[in-house]
C-alpha cells in the first residue's frame, strides 16, 4: 500500500489546487450566489491584506488604496450617471421639440433655447420668436389654418413613428435587455441572481440612446425608472476595473445598491430620496457601510446634474415649484381622497398591465415587438396631438398641473377672472372665480386623464426602454389638479359653509390647486410602487417644502393601505412574478404549518440524492455525475453506506478543477481517486496519482435538521442569501432544499402555479 509518506514526491502535484485557478469562486448565467460564501471570501482577502499592510510601506499604501477604492468607485459612478442624465435630459428637450418645429439659427436648439436667445421676444409672446419655425411655417410659409395644422399633426405623427422604430430597432438588435424599466431586474440581482449582460456596456450605451428616443416620441412613458438602470449599469462597469469587486459577488452587489441610489438622484434630484429608495424598494442587502456611500453616490451625481444645469433654472428638475399658501386640516379630507384614488388606479394599473404583459408573453402578440411598438406610437401620437395637455411632453404637462397661479401666468389653467380693484402684492392672489380658460382645461385635463390611464396600461412592458414614475405622476398630478381647483371654487362661492368659515374669508387665498396635484402625483405613484418613505422624501425634495409631508404622507399611507387591500404586490414585485426570477421579498409574510421534510428532495418514490464521496469516487465517475445531473453542487458524505455528512462542493468548481488538473498534472487520469479530506487514502502500488479537491469543499454548509419548521427555513434563505441548504437528522444526510424549492412551495402555499419559477 502507498502511503502519504511516499507520496511527498508528488505533493506539489497533489496540491497544486492549494492555490487559486482561473474562474474559481464565479458563478454560471441565470444562477443564484451564494452570499455566506462571498462575505467569507471578503473577509479572508481583508485579513491577507492586513496582515501584508505590516511588512512594508508598498503593501501598507496598497491597504489604502485597497480601503478608498469603494469611495473612488462611488465617486466615478455619480460622475457619470450625473452627466448622462443631463445629457439624455438635454437631448429629450431638443427632440420633442423636434417633433413640431426647428430653430433657423441654431438647429440644435430647443423651442425655449432659441427665444431665449432671440432679441425680438417680449415677455408676454415668450413662447414666439422669428428663428423658432413650426414645420408647416418652414414648408409651405402657413402658422394658421386648416392644411397647416394638417401638416404640423402629420409630421408630428411621423417623427414620434420614426424615434419609435429606431428605439425598438437597436434594443432589438444590439441589446435585448436594455427594454422595461429595468428596477424588477435590478431588484432580482440585488437579491443574488446573475443575470450577464443585463448591466453590460452595450446595455449601457444603447438604453441611454433609446431612452433619448422613446421619450422624445411622445410615448406614455417616463425616463426616471431606466436611469436607475443606466446608473446601475455605471456601477458594474466601474465596479470590474477594481478586483475586489470584479472577483467578488457580494461586494458588487453593494455597489449596485449606491448605484440606484445615484439614479433615483439624478432622475428626481432627490439625493436623500435616492438613497432611502435604494434602501426601501430595490436593495436586498444593505449595510451601514453602503448608505455612507450610496449618500456620497447620490450626492455626487446631483452636483453634476447640478453643474450641467439641464433645465436652465438652477434646479435639478424640471418641476420644481414654490407654495406662498399654507395647506389646512380641513383639506385633509380631499388629500384622504386622492390617496383612495391613488391606490384604485395603482390595483387596476398592475392587474390590467399583468393581464396585457402575460397574454403578450403566451400568445403570438410577444412575436411582433417592433410593430406593437409602432403601432402603440400611432395611436398615441393620433390622439395626443389635438389635446394640447398630451401633446407636450409629461414632465412640462406635470410642470404646469404643479405650478401656482402667479400675476405673470399666461396658462389656460390660471384664466380666472380678476377683480379689477385688487391691490395685492405678486405671490399672495386672492382666489378668484374661474374663467373660461379654466372651465375648458377641466374638460381638456379629463379627456387626458382618461387617454394616460388607458395607454399607460398598454406602454409599459413593451420591448423599449420604459419608466413608470413620471406616466404615474401625471395621472395623479391630473386629477389632483381638478379636484383642487373644485375645492377652490366650491371655497370662493361657498366660504360661508362651515368646513370653510373658520380658515376661508372672502379675499384670502386659501386653496392652491397645484398643492393638490402634487398630493395626486404621489398617491398615484404610490399606489403602483407601494412606496411610502421614499416617496415623501422626493416629492418633497422636488418642492422644496417641508411644510407639506403631510398632506404628502396622508396620501402616501392612504394609497397605500387602499391597494395593499386589493394585493400585496407592487407593480415591480408582480413583473418579477411575472418573469419567473427567483426573488424572496423580504415583505411577504409565510404563515403556513409546514416542516423541512415536506419540502426537502428526494420525496418519497423519488431517486436518492446525487452525492459524492470523500475517498472512495475517481475522476471517471465524478466526471458521469456531473454529465448525468443538473444540479449546481453535491454534498459530500463518508460513504454512500454511513451518508455522514462532510461538505458541500459547487458543480462549476468541479468541472473547473479537474479541468485544470488534467491540464496542469501529469498524473491525473479517469481512473484516479478523488479524495476531499486532509491526507490521502491508502492506495494499492502503481496506482495513478489521486486528485485532492479538499479547497473546493465548503466544509460548513448550511444544515437544518427535518423538523424544521418552513417558516424558519425561509427567514433563513432570505436573510442569510442562501442558494440551498441541507437537511439532516444527527449528522446523516437526509436532503436538500434550493432557493427554487422554497419559491415552489411558497407558489403551492399560495395556490399559484409553482411551475412558474423558471430559472435556477
Amino acid at each position: 500500500m502507498v502511503n502519504a509518506g511516499d507520496m511527498n514526491g508528488s505533493g506539489n502535484l497533489m496540491d497544486f489546487l492549494d492555490e487559486p485557478f482561473p474562474d474559481v469562486g464565479t458563478y454560471e448565467d441565470f444562477h443564484t450566489i451564494d452570499w455566506l460564501r462571498e462575505k467569507s471570501r471578503d473577509t479572508d482577502r481583508h485579513r491577507k491584506i492586513t496582515s501584508k499592510s505590516k511588512e512594508s510601506i508598498w503593501e501598507f499604501i496598497k491597504s489604502l488604496l485597497d480601503a478608498w477604492s469603494g469611495w473612488v468607485v462611488m465617486l466615478l459612478i455619480g460622475l457619470l450617471a450625473g452627466t448622462l442624465a443631463g445629457v439624455i435630459d438635454l437631448a429629450v428637450d431638443w427632440m420633442t421639440d423636434l417633433k413640431e418645429g426647428v430653430c433657423l439659427s441654431a438647429f440644435w436648439y430647443s423651442h425655449e433655447q432659441c427665444c431665449w436667445t432671440s432679441n425680438e421676444t417680449t415677455f408676454d409672446d415668450r413662447d414666439k420668436c422669428p428663428q423658432w419655425q413650426k414645420w408647416s411655417e418652414l414648408l409651405v410659409s402657413q402658422s394658421e389654418g386648416a392644411s397647416a395644422y394638417i401638416l404640423n399633426y402629420f409630421l408630428y405623427i411621423m417623427w414620434a413613428l420614426c424615434f419609435a422604430f429606431l428605439a425598438v430597432s437597436l434594443v432589438r438588435v444590439f441589446a435585448p435587455y436594455a427594454c422595461g424599466s429595468g428596477i424588477p431586474e435590478i431588484k432580482t440581482i440585488l437579491s443574488g441572481f446573475i443575470i450577464r449582460g443585463y448591466l453590460g456596456k452595450w446595455t449601457l450605451l444603447i438604453k441611454t440612446v433609446t431612452l433619448v428616443l422613446v421619450v422624445s416620441s411622445g410615448l406614455s412613458l417616463g425616463k426616471e425608472g431606466p436611469l436607475v438602470h443606466v446608473a446601475c449599469c455605471c456601477g458594474n462597469f466601474f465596479s470590474s476595473l477594481f478586483s475586489k469587486y470584479s472577483k467578488n459577488e457580494g461586494k458588487r452587489r453593494e455597489v449596485l445598491s449606491a448605484a440606484a441610489a445615484a439614479g433615483v438622484s439624478v432622475a428626481f434630484g432627490a439625493p436623500i430620496g435616492g438613497v432611502l429608495f435604494s434602501l426601501e424598494e430595490v436593495s436586498y442587502y444593505f449595510p451601514l457601510k453602503t448608505l455612507w456611500r450610496s449618500f456620497f453616490a447620490a450626492l455626487v451625481a446631483a452636483f453634476t446634474l447640478r453643474s450641467i444645469n439641464p433645465f436652465g433654472n438652477s434646479r435639478l428638475v424640471l418641476f420644481y415649484v414654490e407654495y406662498h399658501t399654507p395647506w389646512y386640516m380641513a383639506e385633509l379630507f380631499p388629500f384622504i381622497l386622492l390617496g383612495v384614488f391613488g391606490g384604485l388606479w395603482g390595483t387596476l394599473f398592475i392587474r390590467c398591465n399583468i393581464a396585457w404583459c402575460r397574454r403578450r408573453k403566451t400568445t403570438r402578440l410577444g412575436k411582433y415587438p417592433v410593430l406593437e411598438v409602432i403601432v402603440i406610437t400611432a395611436i398615441t401620437a393620433i390622439i395626443a396631438y389635438p389635446n394640447p395637455y398630451t401633446r407636450r411632453s409629461t414632465s412640462e404637462l406635470i410642470s404646469e398641473l404643479f405650478n401656482d397661479c402667479g400675476a405673470l401666468e399666461s396658462s389656460q389653467l390660471c384664466d380666472y377672472i380678476n377683480d379689477p380693484n385688487m391691490t395685492r402684492p405678486v405671490d399672495d392672489i386672492p382666489d378668484r372665480p374661474a374663467g373660461p380658460g379654466v372651465y375648458s382645461a377641466m374638460w381638456q385635463l379629463a379627456l387626458a386623464l382618461v387617454f394616460k390611464i388607458v395607454i399607460t396600461i398598454f406602454t409599459f412592458g413593451m420591448k423599449i426602454p420604459s419608466g413608470l414614475f413620471i406616466p404615474s405622476m401625471a395621472v395623479g398630478a391630473i386629477a389632483g389638479r381638478m379636484v383642487g381647483i373644485g375645492v377652490e371654487q366650491l371655497a370662493y362661492h361657498h366660504h360661508d359653509w362651515i368646513i370653510f368659515r373658520n380658515w376661508c374669508r372672502p379675499g384670502a387665498d386659501c386653496v392652491t390647486p397645484g398643492l393638490y396635484a402634487m398630493v395626486g402625483a404621489a398617491a398615484c405613484l404610490g399606489g403602483v410602487t407601494r412606496m411610502t418613505v421614499s416617496l415623501v422624501v422626493i416629492m418633497f425634495e422636488l418642492t422644496g417644502g417641508l411644510e407639506y409631508i403631510v398632506p404628502l404622507m396622508a396620501a402616501a399611507v392612504t394609497s397605500k393601505w387602499v391597494a395593499d387591500a386589493f394585493g400585496k404586490e407592487g407593480i415591480y414585485e408582480a413583473h418579477i412574478h411575472l418573469n419567473g426570477y427567483p426573488f424572496l421579498d423580504v415583505k411577504d409574510e409565510f404563515t403556513h404549518r409546514t416542516l423541512a421534510t415536506d419540502v426537502m428532495r428526494p420525496r418519497r418514490g423519488e431517486a436518492p440524492l446525487s452525492v459524492l464521496t470523500q475517498d472512495s469516487m475517481t475522476v471517471e465517475d465524478v466526471e458521469t455525475l456531473i454529465k448525468e445531473t443538473d444540479y449546481n453542487g453535491f454534498p459530500v458524505v463518508v460513504s454512500k453506506d454511513s451518508e455522514r455528512l462532510i461538505g458541500f462542493a459547487q458543480r462549476r468548481e468541479l468541472i473547473l478543477a479537474i479541468k485544470n488538473a488534467r491540464q496542469r498534472q501529469d498524473g491525473v487520469v479517469s481512473n484516479s481517486i478523488v479524495y476531499f479530506t486532509e491526507d490521502p487514502p491508502e492506495l494499492p502500488p502503481n496506482s495513478p496519482h489521486p486528485l485532492k479537491l479538499r479547497r473546493i469543499l465548503n466544509l460548513s454548509p448550511f444544515t437544518v435538521t427535518d423538523h424544521t419548521p418552513m417558516e424558519t427555513v425561509v427567514d433563513i434563505f432570505r436573510k442569510l442569501g442562501l442558494r440551498q441548504c441541507l437537511v439532516t437528522r444527527s449528522g446523516r444526510l437526509l436532503g436538500i432544499i434550493t432557493k427554487k424549492d422554497v419559491l415552489r412551495h411558497m407558489a403551492q402555499m399560495a395556490n399559484q402555479d409553482p411551475e412558474s419559477i423558471m430559472f435556477n
